[in-house]
């Protein structure tokens, strides 16, 4: 960076780990973090978290693991992403280990939230809501998502459900999950080239984000979310 006349930052370091990551070059980025000259902040070692999580890569785990609870010991996101690494991996003692966790340290969890806005109004919508007045509607769009994903070949991410329950139940719970919940309900009430814009106060799910891929080829849609890390423009399958 310096060679380059950058002025080193965090947000400079953050960006590059975030590349790196993205890139699927988890080693190097492992090696760049633990060479920083600086610390690195939570941000930087969650991100290498969610990427050792998806490579599956434990000894990576461990460490940055450790750094976040050192960090953030009541952040409850750092939970969450070691509950999903544990539940990956089928290790539901781990996962319980992590409530209970949780629990002793008094730490709450965020109940995740997506929004929509349509014609002036906000939509709010959580995991497997249905207190929406057009609920009926919203779970027909969702079938027939369910059914074009299933066509395209995708294979559920059932580890982002965190309990201990069958397959088929887990993808049934990936289907109401709030993100898809507010993108199906802009399917509903709009049409192309109308851009679908939801907003999430957590991460985005993993299976969501593949889900959202097809179904903007699917649908021809450009979709587009905001989640409480980056954006994310969804446009023929891909996501920029």
């Amino acid at each position: 960076m310096q060679e380059m006349g950058i002025k080193a930052s965090m947000e400079n370091y953050g960006c590059m780990v975030d590349l790196l990551c993205r890139s699927g070059l988890l080693d190097e980025a492992y090696s760049f973090v633990t060479s920083m000259p600086i610390l690195p902040n939570s941000v930087i070692w969650r991100n290498l978290l969610v990427a050792s999580k998806s490579s599956n890569r434990t000894d990576i785990v461990g460490l940055a693991s450790k750094k976040l609870f050192e960090l953030e010991p009541q952040n409850p996101e750092n939970y969450v992403l070691l509950s999903n690494l544990y539940a990956l991996n089928s290790q539901w003692d781990r996962v319980r280990y992590m409530r209970k966790k949780m629990k002793d340290n008094n730490v709450t969890v965020v109940a995740g939230c997506s929004s929509i806005e349509i014609n002036s109004y906000l939509h709010k919508f959580v995991v497997s809501d249905g207190s929406h007045p057009e609920i009926k509607e919203i779970r027909v769009v969702l079938r027939e998502i369910a059914d074009r994903v299933l066509r395209s070949g995708h294979k559920p991410w059932t580890a982002a459900v965190l309990h201990d329950v069958g397959e088929e139940e887990k993808e049934i719970a990936l289907c109401e999950h709030s993100e898809r919940l507010a993108i199906a309900y802009g399917l509903l009430k709009t049409k192309a080239p109308h851009v679908i814009r939801v907003v999430k106060n957590l991460r985005f799910c993993p299976d969501c984000h593949e889900v959202s891929k097809i179904i903007s080829k699917s649908y021809g849609r450009e979709i587009i979310v905001r989640d409480r890390v980056r954006f994310h423009r969804f446009i023929g399958g891909s996501c920029s």
